[in-house]
């Protein structure tokens, strides 16, 4: 477990690119994950591999006032106008704050401001405990769609 600061409810989120002093510390916060939760979303390792090697990914820590506590990743294909949020992680410790709804939500600022953006989709694994309740909470819809066995969901951005 990471030895870091408590946070509380009305800490300021911010999403903060990723350098190399910060790597590591962003990395190991998946180390905190639940294992049950370790099935629904790769380790920030894994992210931030894949990130490097793709055009379209967007990605970012995200901060709870000067703490680190999670992990978000955007597809971004201004060309297509198709933005898909590819991975989203919030520490065990600080989940159920507020921080993954409002890093979400400066994600959909985000997205509003590129090309040809009218929705963002994302997808959950349908298991018990999965985030479904979450995005729904959220504005997120169900598409029908299934994709390597995750439920395709979107938020309409109009």
């Amino acid at each position: 477990m990471l030895d870091q600061p408590s946070v509380g409810r009305d800490a300021v989120v911010s999403l903060r690119e990723i350098t190399g002093e910060t790597v590591m510390t962003i990395c190991k916060l998946s180390d905190t994950m639940p294992e049950e939760q370790t099935k629904m979303v790769a380790p920030n390792a894994v992210s931030i591999a894949q990130a490097h090697f793709s055009e379209n990914a967007w990605f970012r820590a995200i901060y709870a006032d000067d703490t680190p506590v999670g992990f978000i990743m955007l597809w971004d294909d201004p060309e297509k106008g198709e933005y898909f949020l590819w991975r989203l992680m919030v520490t065990a410790e600080h989940q159920r704050k507020g921080y993954g709804r409002r890093a979400i939500g400066q994600l959909v600022d985000y997205v509003r401001t590129r090309p040809g953006a009218t929705e963002l989709k994302a997808s959950y694994v349908p298991m018990e405990g999965g985030p479904k309740g979450f995005y729904h909470k959220l504005g997120f819809e169900e598409t029908g769609e299934v994709s390597h066995g995750e439920h395709v969901i979107r938020l309409p951005l109009t």
